[in-house]
């Protein structure tokens, strides 16, 4: 387990530094179609320094806010915070910030830079439909997050390549309606190398959406596992937490806030279709019944 969590801190820092030069090349690249020409460089690593830094430090507010979070009430809740205290005390975890989220779906997921400033957050679908046991495997799974430094890497990815499909979408449809360039197209000394950096920067920038899917799904698949693990370390009954994802997967309501940016941090897919079915080709999470056999076959 300490060989996983100092992986999972080698892997932040890499991820990190993978997300600012991947975001500084999609900004140089807009800088530059746009005719920006020498400060393009500059416009690109400011851009990219200001969004790292901003991803490090409020990653987890945004996600909070775009979820319509709300601190759960120590009073009102106070069966929620119970079972997070007593699972602190089992993992030697200080106690997050527990947040509540008003939808009908069964889902949670944990947010924040380390335990010292973790969030974990539940919908109140989850708080309605899960037993104690059953909801104490999920709270289980979340603070394994938390202890394993998933939730960094997560949140600081959700953002950074949720700020990529933007400049890309922005980008994209500023191309279509024949912006940019203007004063590239001008430039007699351009040549063939201009246009082939064109058509390399325009081909990068639309593939952008999908190099930040599969990178999420890269990072998510495995740490489920690990979680799932390390949440029966907590709680010592592997079957609250199999039963309880059997329930959250069969329920066929989407969760109302979640989108494709925030969808890798949830405990289960929270996106579905008018049948119940995950709508995410490239899913982030793996299949629900492997998760569960997995938890099932621990000893």
């Amino acid at each position: 387990m300490f060989e996983a969590v100092q992986k999972n801190k080698r892997r932040t820092y890499f991820i990190a530094t993978l997300c600012f030069v991947f975001l500084g090349v999609v900004v140089y690249f807009i800088a530059e179609f746009s005719g920006l020409g020498n400060i393009a460089i500059p416009i690109a690593v400011l851009v990219a320094i200001c969004s790292t830094f901003f991803s490090y430090f409020f990653s987890d507010k945004i996600v909070l806010a775009s979820s319509h979070a709300k601190p759960a009430d120590e009073e009102t809740e106070k069966y929620l915070h119970n079972i997070v205290e007593g699972l602190c005390v089992a993992s030697g975890l200080p106690k997050p910030r527990i947040y509540v989220v008003d939808d009908p779906a069964p889902n949670a997921f944990a947010t924040g830079r380390n335990p010292q400033k973790a969030v974990v957050c539940v919908t109140t679908g989850l708080l309605q439909r899960l037993d104690y046991y059953q909801l104490e495997g999920v709270l289980a799974h979340e603070l394994a997050h938390i202890k394993n430094y998933d939730i960094l890497l997560s949140t600081v990815v959700t953002v950074m390549v949720g700020i990529v499909i933007i400049l890309s979408d922005i980008f994209t449809r500023f191309m279509f309606f024949g912006g940019g360039r203007s004063r590239r197209s001008n430039d007699d000394n351009g040549g063939g190398i201009q246009i082939i950096l064109f058509i390399i920067g325009l081909i990068f920038i639309i593939l952008a959406p999908l190099f930040g899917q599969l990178l999420k799904m890269a990072l998510s698949r495995n740490r489920e596992y690990l979680a799932d693990s390390t949440a029966i370390e907590f709680t010592r009954n592997p079957e609250g937490l199999a039963t309880a994802l059997e329930k959250i997967s069969q329920d066929p309501m989407p969760v109302e806030h979640a989108n494709k940016a925030t969808a890798n941090m949830y405990i289960c897919n929270p996106l579905r279709n008018k049948k119940g079915e995950s709508v995410d080709l490239f899913s982030t999470h793996p299949p629900i019944d492997k998760r569960i056999e997995a938890i099932r076959n621990i000893r």
